[in-house]
Protein backbone atom coordinates (compact mmCIF):
# COMPACT_ATOMS: atom_id res chain seq x y z
CA UNK A 1 0.00 0.00 0.00
CA UNK A 2 2.80 2.54 0.67
CA UNK A 3 4.00 2.07 -2.91
CA UNK A 4 0.56 3.07 -4.21
CA UNK A 5 0.56 6.22 -2.10
CA UNK A 6 4.03 7.13 -3.35
CA UNK A 7 2.91 6.54 -6.95
CA UNK A 8 -0.09 8.84 -6.53
CA UNK A 9 2.06 11.49 -4.84
CA UNK A 10 4.63 11.40 -7.64
CA UNK A 11 1.92 11.57 -10.30
CA UNK A 12 0.15 14.51 -8.67
CA UNK A 13 3.35 16.52 -8.20
CA UNK A 14 4.07 16.48 -11.94
CA UNK A 15 0.89 17.95 -13.41
CA UNK A 16 -1.78 18.18 -10.76
CA UNK A 17 -4.52 15.56 -10.55
CA UNK A 18 -4.52 14.77 -14.28
CA UNK A 19 -2.00 11.92 -14.13
CA UNK A 20 -3.60 10.49 -10.99
CA UNK A 21 -6.97 10.39 -12.71
CA UNK A 22 -5.40 8.64 -15.70
CA UNK A 23 -3.90 6.01 -13.40
CA UNK A 24 -7.20 5.46 -11.60
CA UNK A 25 -9.07 5.21 -14.91
CA UNK A 26 -6.56 2.75 -16.35
CA UNK A 27 -6.65 0.53 -13.25
CA UNK A 28 -10.44 0.55 -13.21
CA UNK A 29 -10.65 -0.38 -16.90
CA UNK A 30 -8.19 -3.24 -16.45
CA UNK A 31 -10.13 -4.41 -13.40
CA UNK A 32 -13.43 -4.29 -15.29
CA UNK A 33 -11.92 -6.28 -18.17
CA UNK A 34 -10.59 -8.93 -15.80
CA UNK A 35 -13.93 -9.15 -13.99
CA UNK A 36 -15.82 -9.54 -17.28
CA UNK A 37 -13.38 -12.22 -18.44
CA UNK A 38 -13.73 -14.10 -15.14
CA UNK A 39 -17.53 -13.98 -15.19
CA UNK A 40 -17.84 -14.92 -18.86
CA UNK A 41 -15.39 -17.77 -18.40
CA UNK A 42 -17.61 -19.15 -15.63
CA UNK A 43 -20.75 -18.95 -17.77
CA UNK A 44 -18.98 -20.67 -20.68
CA UNK A 45 -17.91 -23.56 -18.44
CA UNK A 46 -21.48 -23.96 -17.12
CA UNK A 47 -22.84 -24.27 -20.67
CA UNK A 48 -20.34 -27.02 -21.53
CA UNK A 49 -21.40 -29.15 -18.56
CA UNK A 50 -25.01 -29.61 -19.75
Amino acid sequence: MPHTVALFAAASEEQGPGNTLRIVLLVSLVGAALLAWFLLRGYRNDDNND
